[in-house]
């Protein structure tokens, strides 16, 4: 999936997402703790690293983890981040784009995001991946630093031997902004651990959370409950401010060219 690029997602964009996962080649471990591994890679495009998360938890349902990360009302529950998430359309019932803004550790500044949105249910595997997209009515906003995934994706598979669920999370993601690459690599690289422990704990709290509060609606499997419009694709694209900006980050980037400078001719004697 390409930044930008509304479409429904493709069985190529689930397997790539699983090979980055399984594969470790050109990886680097850096935190192992308990059930909970984080690795990184550097990028030859990017000074930002992409991050992968692989975790394996007995006492959770990989159904339930599903729900968790699908549901938005629970979002706000267990969520600390999260400043304000809503639908602005669907591309088809396992297709979808939306808003999220969120707050960040000091000294980054809030980060907001347009992603679309694809899951795949297998049974034994379920996939979810989103990437940054663009959206007329949605410009940047006071107050927050439009931020980029490349790619963000989970992948829940169910642990044949225990029962429980085996979880990969990668995420390839340019702030933005003008902090220095280190810095937003090590708040990555301590975000990870702290995410998936925060997924754990309300995993486990979701079952007698959505017994009280809607406990039928779940339209990420039911589409006949979706409730927001259909996308149109017309409107999937930079907003005015965001071409200005664009323009201008091309203009500051052209090289600059040097004065000819005109040597006087001296007169004839």
């Amino acid at each position: 999936m390409e930044v930008g690029v509304v479409r429904v997602a493709e069985d190529r964009d689930f397997t790539n997402l699983k090979e980055l996962l399984d594969h470790h080649a050109e990886w680097k471990l850096d935190y192992h703790k308990g059930p909970i591994k984080v690795w990184t890679k550097t990028l030859h495009n990017t000074n930002f690293k992409m991050i992968k998360v692989l975790a394996s938890f007995d006492d959770i349902s990989t159904d339930v983890m599903y729900d968790v990360l699908h549901d938005p009302e629970y979002r706000k529950v267990w969520d600390q981040h999260m400043i304000e998430s809503h639908d602005i359309g669907y591309l088809n019932p396992n297709n979808d784009v939306g808003y999220y803004s969120m707050s960040c550790p000091s000294p980054l500044a809030n980060r907001d995001f347009v992603l679309q949105r694809s899951w795949l249910d297998l049974g034994d595997e379920k996939y979810i991946l989103n990437h940054s997209v663009y959206h007329v009515n949605y410009p940047p906003k006071k107050g927050f630093i439009r931020a980029t995934s490349y790619l963000t994706g989970f992948l829940l598979r169910y642990n044949k031997q225990t029962g429980g669920c085996n979880l990969g999370y990668i995420s390839q993601t340019d702030p933005q902004g003008t902090l220095p690459p280190w810095l937003v690599n090590r708040v990555t690289h301590i975000f990870g651990p702290k995410m998936v422990k925060s997924l754990q704990k309300a995993t486990l709290g979701y079952k007698e959370w959505k017994a009280m509060n809607h406990p039928h609606f779940k339209p990420w499997h039911y589409p006949e409950q979706i409730k927001s419009p259909r996308l149109n694709l017309k409107e999937c694209v930079m907003s005015t401010i965001e071409v200005s900006q664009r323009q201008k980050t091309e203009d500051e980037n052209l090289p600059q060219s040097t004065p000819i400078k005109i040597k006087k001719s001296s007169k004839a004697k």
